[in-house]
């Protein structure tokens, strides 16, 4: 409503421009004429509904953020693994080729979203190993760390609660660890 009211006040204008050789007489009409609209209780309501809504937003996105684990925390994972936890690599098969993190399994970002639907059963088939749980623990690494972000907001929309993000990633790995493990 409020668009179309400043489309015609701004035709309006323009035909004033064109009959009128004063053509500055139009614009402060049309400057009042918004002030008049954007001053109404309910464009303020609008607003404050708005800000509220975004603070909202805000504080969900706050909730999103996964655990971060650093390379030491890790390597104590590999070095005594659980069956109640999984390493996932979310970097894609030709990548993992070059490597990967002792005990964990791959399950590329491109499919995550997708396979976290699937039966338990069909999942097993198709990545080999067990579809993980809602409660269980799950580290999720990549190359450097973005992809491992967004796998873990991926699994915290499918109902997963037990996330971690492996921040440094594959290449802070390498680094430290020295040697390339499969």
């Amino acid at each position: 409503m409020f668009r179309t009211s400043v489309a015609r006040a701004s035709r309006l204008a323009v035909s004033q421009a064109r009959s009128s050789a004063l053509t500055g007489l139009s614009r402060p009409a049309l400057q009042a004429f918004i002030r008049f609209e954007s001053s109404q209780s309910g464009a303020q309501a609008r607003r404050e509904a708005f800000k509220k809504a975004q603070k909202l937003d805000d504080d969900r996105q706050r909730d999103w953020d996964a655990r971060v684990l650093t390379y030491d925390q890790v390597k104590s994972k590999t070095q005594s693994p659980s069956p109640d936890a999984y390493i996932i690599d979310v970097r894609e098969p030709d990548e993992v080729i070059q490597g990967s993190i002792p005990s964990s399994v791959n399950l590329p970002l491109s499919v995550l979203g997708n396979a976290l639907h699937t039966q338990p059963a069909v999942f097993k088939e198709r990545y080999g190993f067990e579809k993980p749980k809602l409660s269980q623990e799950i580290v999720f690494y990549c190359r450097s760390g973005k992809r491992s972000a967004s796998a873990c907001d991926v699994a915290k929309r499918n109902g997963y609660t037990n996330l971690f993000n492996y921040e440094g990633s594959w290449l802070d790995w390498v680094e430290r660890d020295g040697k390339k493990s499969s």
